[in-house]
């Protein structure tokens, strides 16, 4: 006998646990708390099983027969709806940014911190706040366009494709620890602009360099800019090694160095010995008495305090000359 919601609607508790049976398995369980659920009994391999299809009224009759149903085939077809509920639990739990940040973990053993963090503030910049709470084994190709799409609206085309190799390789990770199926930023190799590159040739006329030392002169942006550029010219060390000083790879030449030279501060080969390692072409590079004196002035030190990056070497530097005219 099937059940009806008049017969539900008048149903009342008791001290035990009551079972409206609604036929092929199916029944709403009405406890003494008022509370009525539906539940699903079956058999998988000779044991009986028995799975929850929601609350009443929350959980109407009708749908209630039609979870029944559903149930009844995937049994026929040799499956398990209890295992199934399971497996898809433990999917909505494996979420992208769960993945992506079990990557990242991963990653650390490899990577150094800087390129580490520019990683995971990428993530959590473009990636996370679309994708993050969604199981990965659900993403598709369409959603990481959309996400890349917003990267490309505000003209951060090179992140875009960044963004787009990341997810890929979460993807992929998710794949090899099967939990996930594909890859889908496999389908968006072109979907997305090409990067723009433009040749940037060397300043070779005497006049433009002229333009470009009072464009370096009048610069009043970042405070660790605006060291590094106007060190670079007194120096001519490639950019990479114009940050990567610390305060003890700079001091003064040795003794043995050039007498003309003795009284300048000394920059040992930042790329080098930042790695515990000694150029073999040169150990030491000689720093103009310009520079001495620029690298002394705490006052332009003064509006930025303790900048970030490689200018850190330099708060305690002393003048090397006391007028500027002696350099």
């Amino acid at each position: 006998m099937h059940l009806s919601d008049v017969a539900i609607r008048n149903a009342k508790p008791t001290g035990r646990p009551q079972k409206l049976s609604d036929g092929d398995g199916l029944y709403l369980q009405l406890n003494p708390n008022r509370s009525r659920w539906w539940r699903f009994r079956y058999r998988v391999g000779g044991r009986e099983k028995l799975i929850s299809l929601g609350t009443y009224p929350e959980v109407p009759l009708k749908l209630a027969g039609e979870r029944r149903d559903e149930a009844r085939r995937l049994v026929a077809d040799g499956g398990d709806p209890s295992a199934k509920r399971q497996a898809e639990r433990a999917a909505r739990a494996d979420t992208f940014e769960a993945l992506a940040r079990e990557w990242l973990e991963m990653e650390a053993k490899t990577l150094g911190p800087r390129t580490l963090r520019k990683k995971t503030e990428r993530f959590e910049a473009f990636v996370f706040p679309y994708l993050g709470t969604r199981p990965i084994i659900a993403i598709k190709a369409a959603d990481v366009l959309a996400v890349l799409k917003r990267i490309e609206a505000r003209g951060k085309h090179e992140t875009a494709h960044r963004v787009r190799s990341e997810c890929g390789n979460v993807f992929r990770y998710a794949v090899a620890t099967s939990r996930a199926e594909r890859d889908p930023t496999i389908d968006l190799r072109g979907a997305i602009a090409a990067v723009s590159r433009r040749n940037r040739p060397a300043i070779v006329n005497p006049s433009r360099i002229g333009e470009l030392m009072r464009a370096i002169d009048g610069y009043r942006g970042d405070v660790s800019t605006e060291f590094a550029l106007r060190l670079l010219p007194l120096t001519f060390v490639r950019p990479g090694e114009s940050f990567l000083p610390r305060r003890r790879l700079l001091d003064r030449c040795s003794p043995n160095s050039n007498p003309s030279a003795r009284s300048r501060p000394c920059l040992r080969n930042a790329r080098h010995a930042n790695r515990g390692e000694v150029s073999p072409v040169f150990a030491n590079l000689v720093l103009a008495r310009r520079a001495g004196i620029f690298l002394g002035r705490r006052d332009l030190l003064a509006h930025g305090g303790q900048a970030v990056g490689w200018q850190l070497c330099l708060l305690n530097l002393r003048p090397v000359c006391s007028r500027e005219g002696e350099c």
